[in-house]
């Protein structure tokens, strides 16, 4: 018998791979999509939620609650990628939508969703594809969620290099206080993380020729995502792009394509390396005092290759070409 589809909450700062993200979550078979949450990111917020709505309308997921989140980052001022991802974050291509967004906070819908699950002694996955705001309040506000959290699986940080700055990924680099506090509020609630951070974002392709498919489908959730895939291309001078966030929903459905090692994380919240995922990979510390050794973070899975073939044909498989 086939396997229940696996219960999963996307919070997302809609922008061209959170499409991709969300139509794959929207879609799949092997999920079961609770809710949408929106955060500031790569666009401003009410622009997210705007995308969001009609990312999920033109999947025909008319029914998936989506709620707004947080405006701005703990901390810092609002920081945002629409030279990548266009003035409304999705490369001018998001219209309106009749869908009716929930009128609570989402981190009061994300509470909604995981206190229901645990009464009905379900775990759900959180995905967190931006910054981790929302996130970040949920665990403090309300940490009672924690046992109705099978996992916390977050695009976001490098184990290498950053794109903001040398060692900072945008989505911890635009809030590293959130990601700092949902880090350490994980280990703190036992629960378990995974990070698809720049190490492996960029090595899931997809080529303007898998666009032009897409666009000539009759499905509209393609014809978008073919129009998306050009647009990229255009912007970066290449003959495609990524699927980028969407690969961390791949993981959620095939984890056997994404190969982790397990090692502390934490979060530079201050100074020229503000906003780096520390990851430290040493194989032992002590090196002169080993009774005063430790090692700082919280351990987490973290992405270091994958496999691109597999991931890419599962995103394709989203779509009726």
């Amino acid at each position: 018998m086939p396997a229940d589809p696996i219960p999963v909450i996307l919070d997302v700062d809609t922008g061209v791979d959170d499409t991709y993200a969300l139509m794959l979550a929207a879609r799949s078979p092997r999920l079961d999509l609770r809710a949408v949450t929106c955060v500031s990111g790569n666009t401003p917020v009410d622009h997210v939620v705007a995308n969001t709505a009609y990312v999920l309308d033109v999947c025909g997921a008319e029914e998936i609650p989506v709620a707004r989140g947080a405006a701005r980052p703990l901390l810092a001022e609002p920081h945002h990628a629409t030279e990548i991802h266009g003035v409304d974050g999705i490369g001018g291509f998001s219209r309106p939508s009749d869908r009716r967004i929930e009128r609570v906070h989402a981190v009061e819908l994300l509470r909604r969703v995981l206190m229901t699950a645990i009464g009905e002694g379900e775990t759900i996955t959180l995905v967190p594809l931006g910054p981790q705001t929302n996130i970040a309040l949920l665990l403090r506000a309300y940490p009672e969620v924690a046992p109705g959290i099978e996992r916390i699986l977050f695009m976001g940080g490098s184990a290498s290099v950053g794109n903001v700055t040398s060692v900072a990924e945008f989505n911890v680099y635009a809030d590293p206080e959130a990601t700092a506090i949902t880090v350490a509020a994980a280990g703190e609630l036992d629960i378990p993380l995974t990070m698809y951070g720049l190490d492996v974002f960029y090595d899931v392709p997809v080529t303007r020729a898998d666009g032009a498919r897409l666009r000539d489908s009759l499905d509209s959730a393609a014809q978008l995502a073919g129009q998306l895939i050009d647009f990229q291309a255009t912007t970066f001078g290449t003959d495609g792009h990524t699927v980028g966030d969407a690969g961390a929903v791949c993981a959620v459905i095939e984890p056997g394509g994404l190969t982790t090692e397990r090692h502390p994380v934490s979060v530079v919240t201050s100074g020229p390396s503000r906003g780096q995922t520390v990851v430290d990979r040493r194989p032992w510390v002590g090196e002169t005092d080993p009774v005063r050794a430790h090692r700082n973070g919280t351990y987490t899975d973290v992405g270091l290759s994958v496999d691109s073939a597999r991931y890419r044909e599962l995103w394709l498989s989203s779509f009726e070409i």
